[in-house]
């Protein structure tokens, strides 16, 4: 019998606000962490749109997320937790990261955290996992944890 296990880990944690969310970012990219690897997900601003830009790029996404209401995203994550119904805008995180290996609970703290303004940043890297988890909490990322692994302990 063969099991689908998606390869990519994710680790993710929410800082409190940009000002905390900055110092975190600058210190995954100079561990060598690329913007290609990084999620950053927030309730929508023109704060946060600009945050997104200056970080990852133009083009961050706008989405309704159950639990949050408008957000801007951009990153991996994304894809991860939309699944192929798109069910992000009506399970939110709470009823997503599960498929990105966390526990129902680990959800409803990231969604929780994110609705109070936090700014949610997760790492798509199962080699580097311990270097992101090591950062985000080094730098205020709050309940930062590394998602399911596969295959090794």
């Amino acid at each position: 019998m063969t099991v689908d296990v998606e390869a990519g880990r994710f680790t993710v944690g929410v800082f409190q606000d940009l000002g905390w969310a900055q110092p975190g970012l600058d210190a995954l990219r100079r561990i060598g962490l690329p913007a290609e690897a990084i999620t950053i997900l927030a309730k929508d601003s023109p704060d946060v749109a600009a945050f997104i830009d200056r970080n990852l790029g133009a083009g961050a996404e706008r989405l309704e997320i159950a639990g949050l209401g408008a957000t801007l995203v951009k990153g991996p994550l994304v894809a991860a937790l939309q699944g192929p119904s798109r069910d992000l805008a009506s399970l939110g995180l709470s009823g997503t990261m599960r498929r990105i290996g966390y526990q129902s609970h680990d959800g409803r703290i990231f969604d929780a955290l994110t609705a109070r303004g936090g700014i949610l940043v997760a790492v798509q890297s199962e080699s580097r996992a311990a270097d992101a988890l090591a950062v985000l909490l080094s730098y205020g990322g709050g309940n930062a944890a590394i998602g399911a692994w596969t295959g090794r302990v």
